[in-house]
């Protein structure tokens, strides 16, 4: 193969199934130049299971451009349709699996694993194109005709394990939500020891009564915010104190911290060991804190009062738990959740609270 008609990468070569593979360090102003989304070249059959959610992609672009000294991007994976031959640098045991790869100017090339990468990539590079001589490596596969792909596309999502919600929140150095949500279960005893750190959900046997997410969530809620969002000083003062008031008041919460009540039977017989309720109380406090800002702290304090428990089918069924008696946390169970703790409370409902309380009744929702 002429050098001078070809992509010249340093690289190491591997063998996996008995076939060569090879990974390349390649300058990111590169990649999308060599990375087309070609339709024309590309067959329909291999393009189907690669369809690109742009909505993705602005996010993926601030995270490169906004944090250019720390950013890190895993592998790109592709397959190669085109010529491509490697050259060691010399034939010696320990350094034969090192040398230059060359790929053929006229080779298809195809994103296995890494296409909204590559889409940031090329985005960030608008933004900011001193980022262009950075590197990213990239796992080539020789694949003629590009008949493996899909098998390689569906191979390399096979077996991988997306990290729950809660440890992305717990691992986020960055997002300031993430940190003062951390920081308030730190702070607090009752949710420094109940509070689980790695699982969006609790087993019936845990010793923890929430999960980081639902603890996150809620603080969404009380808000009114999106992940990502700005968090002014007055803001993180009033998350720190809501919990503080809350976790005082929720009298089951209070037994199991005392060692009277044990995680297991809080979830087993209140609707207070779930995220559904956590999640409702989110949106009381979002009320209280736009229309009753100088004292919310009664109406949070009178949660005490309430009856919380499953067996309470009058308030909580159709709301908390189905009629199998199991909790379902959705958009509108929590809303609906939300409007009777308003109501008992005293807290007047939003038209569209009251809306959707008429359809409950109707049995529409």
């Amino acid at each position: 193969m002429d050098a001078t008609f070809s992509y010249n990468f340093p690289a190491i070569r591997g063998v996996q199934a008995g076939k060569s593979y090879f990974v390349a360090m390649c300058p990111l102003r590169i990649i999308p130049r060599i990375f087309l989304f070609d339709e024309e070249e590309i067959p329909p059959e291999h393009r189907a299971q690669r369809i690109l959610n742009k909505a993705r992609i602005p996010e993926m672009t601030n995270y490169i451009v906004e944090n250019q000294n720390d950013y890190v991007f895993s592998s790109i994976t592709a397959s190669v349709d085109g010529e491509v031959e490697f050259l060691p640098f010399n034939n010696e045991p320990s350094s034969r699996d090192l040398g230059q790869l060359r790929i053929a100017l006229d080779a298809r090339f195809l994103i296995n694993d890494g296409q909204h990468r590559r889409a940031a990539i090329e985005e960030a590079l608008k933004i900011s194109p001193e980022l262009g001589n950075e590197t990213i490596s990239v796992v080539f596969f020789h694949d003629e005709g590009l008949r493996k792909s899909q098998q390689i596309f569906s191979d390399l999502n096979r077996h991988a394990v997306n990290t729950t919600s809660s440890i992305g929140i717990l691992y986020d150095h960055r997002d300031r939500l993430s940190m003062i949500t951390k920081d308030i279960i730190t702070s607090t005893p009752l949710l420094s020891r109940y509070t689980d750190k790695e699982r969006v959900s609790l087993s019936k046997n845990s010793p923890k009564i929430l999960a980081l997410n639902h603890i996150f969530n809620t603080n969404l809620r009380l808000l009114g915010k999106s992940k990502g969002d700005e968090i002014t000083h007055e803001e993180e003062e009033f998350l720190r104190q809501f919990w503080s008031v809350l976790c005082d008041s929720i009298v089951e919460w209070n037994l199991v911290f005392k060692k009277e009540l044990n995680p297991r039977e809080l979830r087993a017989n209140y609707i207070v060991g779930h995220g559904v309720f956590l999640e409702a109380v989110g949106i009381v406090g979002n009320y209280l804190r736009n229309y009753h800002d100088h004292d919310w702290n009664p109406y949070i304090k009178s949660l005490s009062k309430i009856d919380w428990h499953r067996n309470n089918t009058n308030d909580w069924l159709g709301r908390a738990f189905n009629q199998n008696g199991r909790i379902q946390k959705t958009s509108y169970t929590i809303q609906l959740t939300a409007i009777k703790i308003k109501q008992f409370i005293n807290l007047p409902l939003t038209e569209s609270e009251q809306t959707l309380e008429n359809k409950f009744f109707q049995g529409v929702v």
